[in-house]
């Protein structure tokens, strides 16, 4: 966050010394005039390239009610002032790719079910309290709600078959859904900083690549998580972990891993029905096995 406020920062003195500079040369700042027609040229470029780019001009209300753009597959409406999806946007029936960051969206409307091509959809910092159970009739692949202030996850995100993107991250989530266990395509997973304390073992049944839950209230990694063979990334800094305890979760995935190996062991044990040498072999250093192939004595 530092780092990119520092760019930030250069970045806007880099854009008051470009206007110093043409201040200097007689070059006046653009017009009101030629912002608007730039506006123009974008909407008409939409209509020949079926791809709308109208990010970053602070607008309230939707500008191209006097454009055909119901070919649009690509919708970029991102950093303006919208208060809503625009209706006229859940026309475009080929659209693949939806991007509203950066608004003042409070709710998503039930045309956006309209949208049956859209794969694509980032809504995140916008205003949403919830997400309708509708939207996950959608073929998406990519769902971005971040930094909103959504409270739940609905079920029905279960029906989500395609969904291989999932961040929900910086919310006020509490519980994640058993549900989210029938997501099995999904291959990233982003709940960081949320208000979540458990788990859910349903999860360990997905693909995952990278899963990033840190900034919680989560104090235990289920050990049925040691399935998730396909791991690759797991971000858990900044829980009150207590298992794996604290120590062993900064050595890294390796170690985590072996630690739900080793608890997972230690649950599969049933003292009416122990089997030592198969638990041995299974559970235990192969140089300790022969140690406990006797019968214990007491």
């Amino acid at each position: 966050q530092l780092s990119t406020v520092h760019l930030s920062a250069q970045s806007a003195n880099s854009s008051r010394g470009a206007g110093a500079v043409a201040a200097l040369q007689g070059q006046p700042y653009p017009s009101p005039l030629h912002t608007a027609r730039s506006l123009e040229r974008a909407l008409e470029d939409a209509v020949c390239s079926g791809i709308l780019n109208i990010s970053g001009r602070k607008l309230r209300e939707y500008p191209g009610l006097s454009y055909d753009l119901t070919d649009t597959t690509q919708a970029d409406l991102s950093k303006n002032r919208f208060g809503e999806i625009p209706p006229e946007v859940c026309m475009f029936a080929p659209l693949e790719s939806l991007n509203l960051y950066h608004n003042c969206i409070k709710m998503i409307p039930e045309a956006i079910v309209n949208l049956q091509m859209l794969t694509y959809l980032n809504i995140s910092r916008n205003q949403l309290s919830i997400l309708p159970k509708f939207l996950f009739n959608l073929p998406l692949r990519v769902l971005v709600v971040s930094n909103n202030k959504l409270v739940s996850v609905p079920d029905e995100i279960g029906k989500a078959k395609d969904l291989m993107e999932l961040d929900i991250s910086c919310n006020e989530i509490q519980v994640l859904p058993a549900q989210m266990g029938k997501l099995l395509a999904l291959r990233e997973l982003n709940i960081r900083r949320n208000c979540l304390q458990v788990l859910p073992d349903e999860l360990s049944d997905l693909p995952l690549i990278r899963l990033d839950f840190s900034c919680n209230k989560i104090t235990e990694i289920p050990p049925s998580y040691r399935k998730l063979s396909q791991l690759q990334h797991i971000i858990l800094d900044n829980n009150p972990m207590q298992s794996p305890p604290a120590q062993i979760c900064l050595k890294g995935k390796i170690h985590i891993f072996k630690y739900l190996n080793m608890q997972a062991c230690r649950l599969d044990k049933k003292p009416d029905s122990l089997d030592l040498p198969t638990l041995g072999k299974r559970c235990l250093p192969q140089q300790l096995t022969d140690r406990y192939t006797q019968p214990l004595k007491f």
